[in-house]
């Protein structure tokens, strides 16, 4: 999907004639993806000589690139600072990844919890990107009177 099209995708939704928070097409996902550690070497903001020259972690690039080809929003979503931003679009661009959005001062710390209105899956990378898997696992919710 060209960036013309998502933003359109992302822009535009009406209902009973006000705008609202668009959701993608079924089937669409909407992968916000991490840098340093993720995609690549593991590289701090308070080293930013080296975000030009880190390793770009092969099956990632792979990934990522086939979830754009087969329509899937990339956004990737990084703690590197807005004075980080030209560094990493030139690394990003010189290892060919395609992507719609990169999104920068993302809180630094990790152990995150994602609280949001719109579903939302989360997938820890440990060492290896491949296709995604179903597996069934424990989460917590909100209490909605529901549970066991």
């Amino acid at each position: 999907m060209k960036r013309e099209e998502a933003d359109k995708l992302l822009n535009e939704k009406v209902e009973k004639g006000e705008k609202v928070s668009p959701v993608l097409p079924k089937g669409i996902k909407n992968y916000l993806i991490d840098i340093d550690g993720t995609i690549g070497e593991d590289i701090p903001n308070e080293e930013p000589e080296r975000m030009l020259i880190a390793e770009v972690y092969p099956d990632a690039l792979e990934t990522c690139n086939k979830w754009f080809d087969e329509g899937h929003m990339i956004c990737f979503f990084t703690s590197r600072t807005e004075a980080h931003r030209e560094y990493t679009e030139i690394w990003l661009n010189k290892h060919g990844f395609k992507y719609h959005s990169l999104l920068m001062g993302k809180p630094r710390g990790g152990n995150y919890h994602w609280i949001d209105n719109h579903l939302v899956k989360a997938t820890q990378y440990k060492g290896k990107f491949t296709d995604l898997v179903d597996k069934k696992v424990t989460i917590q919710v909100f209490d909605d009177g529901l549970h066991d």
